[in-house]
């Protein structure tokens, strides 16, 4: 059976995570309490998707360290997962916190309620440039993995959320129109709907063992078949562990009983061919010559 490797995980400095988790608290913190005071219901649900971030933020850091931990004779994966477990726990919450704003702008908008709009007005101008400072941070990292996509997303729409509450305050300081407040929460929760929802899809796809979007499974095993001495391949898996690995495993059933150092070199063609074709990184495939067993392409093991 042969196995190949040629995969590397990002190692992300955890520094830009940390700031960003100390900058959340201290807005979580301010956010209650103003909201309290105030009486604003808007600043207290800003508080408490600042509190969702701060959660999300502390599981992306540990994600990260987790998945460059080596492998061991007990995880023979190490922690690769981590992250995709991380991006999906997020990007789920983020739904969940969506479904709630939308709940919460359609009670607010049947029942406007007047509030002391300058701690407001404040305390969402504060959120703003702390989320801000936290996106700009977060920027570079969010290109390299899901998870670290997850939690600069979750950034990004707080500070949208209180962009919303800032000119929620401003309208009803100066003209009184409390209701659009509720309008702007609406479209945010929405949005983040739209935005959560891919990587929702992405990772469950990873973790249910899905084969790759861009692969097709049939395609694969004709290119396989055009070396001569491949007669079929069957028992087919593809998979990705996590944003770096595409894995193959198949048996390849052979026209003639051939060698092992023959086996040897038109595995190397393959893995060259298949790697540049279809992306695939990580082979596990079983030669075989006229073994009695199902030559079906997909086997439910």
């Amino acid at each position: 059976m042969s196995h190949h490797h040629d995969h590397k995980h990002p190692v992300l400095s955890g520094k830009n995570l940390k700031i960003s988790i100390f900058l959340n608290i201290l807005i979580t913190i301010s956010q209650v309490i103003g909201g309290l005071i105030s009486g604003s219901l808007a600043l207290l649900s800003d508080a408490l998707h600042n509190f969702t971030d701060v959660v999300s933020l502390i599981i992306s850091f540990w994600a990260n360290k987790m998945a460059s931990k080596s492998a061991s004779f007990s995880k023979t994966f190490g922690y690769k997962r981590a992250e995709i477990i991380a991006a999906f726990v997020n990007a789920a919450s983020l739904m969940v916190i969506s479904v709630l704003l939308i709940k919460e702008s359609i009670d607010r908008f049947i029942n406007p309620q007047s509030i002391d709009s300058t701690i407001v007005i404040v305390l969402a101008a504060v959120a703003i440039l702390g989320n801000g400072f936290s996106v700009l941070l977060m920027k570079k990292d969010s290109k390299a993995n899901m998870n670290m996509k997850s939690a600069y997303l979750h950034l990004l729409t707080d500070m949208l959320a209180s962009v919303a509450v800032l000119l929620g305050g401003l309208l009803m300081r100066f003209y009184g129109f409390y209701w659009i407040d509720s309008l702007l929460t609406a479209g945010i929760a929405v949005y983040l709907i739209v935005m959560g929802y891919d990587l929702l899809k992405s990772s469950f796809n990873i973790l249910m063992l899905f084969t790759p979007e861009s692969i097709r499974t049939e395609e694969l095993v004709k290119t396989a078949c055009s070396f001569p001495e491949i007669k079929n391949m069957h028992h087919v898996h593809i998979w990705s562990l996590n944003e770096t690995e595409i894995h193959l495993e198949a048996h390849l059933d052979f026209h003639h009983d051939i060698s092992l150092s023959s086996f040897n070199e038109i595995l190397e063609e393959l893995k060259v061919l298949l790697n540049q074709k279809y992306g695939i990184n990580h082979f596990n495939l079983q030669p075989e010559f006229n073994k009695n067993d199902t030559k079906e392409i997909i086997v439910q093991d």
